[in-house]
């Protein structure tokens, strides 16, 4: 919840020595790892999702865990700080641990306050959220602002234990908030904390949440999301194009909301709105930032997109997500004699765009144990201003090995991995975990993701030459697909798909002409990286003989890829969501003269293409 100061210092004093003996009393076996995994951070759940003590979700029904009913006085210092309680647990930090920077962006913590007891600490235990820092001492209560960035070090050797909750609040609580005080923001003279004693044999009843996840987000609950947003959003240049984007797709959700409303029926229509709202931001939002520091697309993904319509059976398990702010860092492991600790053998589709390679992507996106970041890479790279195209004078989207440095490295593991979600959409639980990605830009990356990815398998998705051109010609006259819509000494239509090297020399020419020269460029350098990598690094796939045998041609890719797989395809595959109609060989004839015009040119890296892929796929099976 976003506070107007860092920190509130609410009128209570608990006894800390009590609920240190009860905590003792539960025994040190019931504590679990943070769900990602975070060194030193630790969590014994009070109140959970079901009351389930192994549901890390913020989604669904509260309730107490077995282990609440065994802290007497934790339930009374629950009832008379008075909330609503979501999910509530007590957090451990060993010594010298830490919580690593971060903000809380998900849709879960935008209107609940996290209130904090500290139980067990130290002096020299310090709590940062923006420019403020304070010391909890112990039986003390705390509210802070989690939209900043915060963090929380141990400085010390001994454990430090906090009962961590999340509410939405309630009259009491407000009272409790309005009577706080605020360290650094005016005078407290006279200011005390009302001690609470235990109440041996008292009985306390405790109000749990019942609904935190809306099936449908009403349009007035999404507008003011949205206006939240681009509220927090810095100044940038696409910024109010991306607004009026917003702004549209509220237009379509309002109208949507009062054919349907909540009732089954709307949700294809609901979905097919959102999906597309989330693609043109994905396109035009890229470069956008929070004034707290996180990633905008990271943001609206957390806070809209991924909870304004829970159209499946099962709520996505948001977990514990730490959007990292930019000063963090992990150390990425240098000796690979035992295995990259985050990643194993991660997976990159590549190919130029308009290839067939969402299609691809989401097929194999169904594979048991694999993880994707559930959309493309475009926030994840470029969000970060040294690899957005801006920072090199919009020279175009190639990265090699060079770009990379050890902190820029381990920032992008930590964005993709915190973003992870199995097929069913939920989180990964340990590392190191199989990654697919597919964004048809990384075409143009391959070095660099190999460099910051060691141990990454790159796809090669081949696909006749005239189909690929006709799908990308569609791609530009769709206007579905601008990356660049005000690119700097361009004054051809507004620039579409990926931005090839050279490409300041295509102005003036025909869209046949620019089409031409984005797909051989694009597949001239990939195919020179792909000559770079080892052999047992590279797959070829050909999209005519995924569409002709899926069932075959997954499960010769999988069994060389090391992925399992546990479901039946059908004959014919379902079509990608970026499809803009349904695929034919022959589709491309309609703009046949438009091609074959700049076929010649082409011939050269056409050729190439076709001997590395023919060189580069195993024959087929016998029998």
């Amino acid at each position: 919840m976003k506070l107007q100061v860092p920190f509130v210092q609410l009128p209570l004093q608990f006894d800390a020595d009590v609920l240190a003996r009860e905590i003792a009393a539960l025994g040190s076996e019931h504590w679990r790892e943070h769900p990602q995994k975070f060194p030193g951070n630790y969590a014994l759940p009070l109140i959970s999702a079901g009351g389930n003590p192994d549901n890390d979700a913020v989604a669904g029904a509260m309730r107490p865990t077995p282990y609440l009913a065994q802290c007497p006085y934790l339930m009374q210092v629950l009832a008379r700080i008075g909330g609503v309680w979501g999910r509530t647990r007590l957090m451990k930090l060993t010594g010298q641990a830490e919580v690593s920077p971060h903000a809380d962006i998900n849709y879960y913590w935008r209107e609940r306050a996290r209130v904090h007891v500290p139980i067990v600490t130290r002096p020299t235990v310090r709590f940062l959220c923006g420019d403020a820092e304070v010391n909890m001492a112990p039986g003390e209560c705390w509210v802070f602002d989690t939209w900043r960035t915060h963090q929380v070090i141990n400085a010390a050797d001994d454990e430090r234990i906090h009962l961590v909750a999340d509410t939405v609040g309630g009259e009491p609580f407000a009272d409790l908030v309005r009577r706080g005080r605020a360290p650094g923001h005016g005078a407290f003279d006279g200011w005390r904390a009302e001690p609470t004693a235990p109440q041996a044999g008292a009985l306390f009843s405790l109000r749990y949440e019942a609904v935190n996840v809306p099936v449908v987000m009403t349009p007035w609950e999404l507008r003011e999301h949205v206006s939240f947003l681009f509220g927090e959003a810095r100044a940038h240049p696409q910024l109010e194009l991306a607004h009026q984007i917003a702004i549209r797709f509220l237009h379509v959700w309002r109208a949507l909301w009062a054919q349907y409303g909540t009732d089954q029926a709307g949700w294809p229509a609901y979905r097919v709105a959102l999906d597309a709202f989330s693609d043109d931001m994905e396109r035009y939002a890229v470069p956008l930032q929070m004034v707290n520091g996180a990633l905008f697309m990271n943001t609206l993904r957390g806070m809209i997109l991924q909870v304004a319509l829970i159209d499946n059976a099962a709520v996505a398990d948001a977990g514990e997500p730490r959007t990292p702010m930019a000063s963090t860092v992990i150390q990425a492991r240098s000796d690979h004699s035992g295995g990259d600790p985050l990643f194993d053998r991660p997976v990159f589709i590549i190919s130029p765009p308009r290839a067939g390679s969402t299609l691809l992507f989401e097929t194999l996106a169904q594979a048991p144990g694999l993880y994707t970041i559930g959309h493309e890479s475009h926030a994840l790279i470029e969000g970060l201003q040294k690899l957005h195209p801006a920072s090199q004078g919009f020279d175009s989207n190639r990265l090699d090995a060079t770009a990379v440095t050890p902190e820029l490295a381990a920032e992008l593991r930590r964005r993709f991995h915190a973003e992870l979600r199995d097929r069913d959409g939920h989180p990964a639980k340990t590392s190191p975990v199989r990654l697919l990605e597919k964004t048809p830009k990384n075409a143009l990356r391959v070095p660099f993701l190999a460099k910051i990815f060691p141990e990454a398998h790159f796809v090669y998705l081949h696909r006749d030459p005239r189909q690929t051109l006709g799908s990308m010609l569609d791609a530009w006259q769709s206007g579905r697909f601008r990356t660049y819509p005000q690119l700097p000494g361009w004054d051809g239509p507004p620039w579409s798909l990926l931005l090839v090297p050279g490409w300041r020399e295509l102005s003036g020419r025909s869209l046949p002409d620019i089409v031409a020269t984005q797909w051989s460029t694009t597949t001239r350098i990939l195919l020179d990286d792909f000559d770079a990598l080892p052999a047992e690094r590279r797959q070829v796939v050909h999209y005519d003989a995924l569409l002709a045998d899926p069932a075959t041609e997954v499960a010769r890719l999988c069994a060389a890829l090391g992925f399992d797989w546990d479901r039946p395809l059908d004959a014919a595959l379902p079509l990608s969501r970026f499809t803009l109609s349904a695929p034919a060989p022959d589709k491309w004839r309609r703009h046949a003269g438009q091609i074959d015009a700049v076929l010649p040119g082409l011939q050269r890296i056409i050729q190439r293409a076709e001997r590395f892929a023919a060189q580069h796929t195993p024959p087929p099976q016998a029998g």
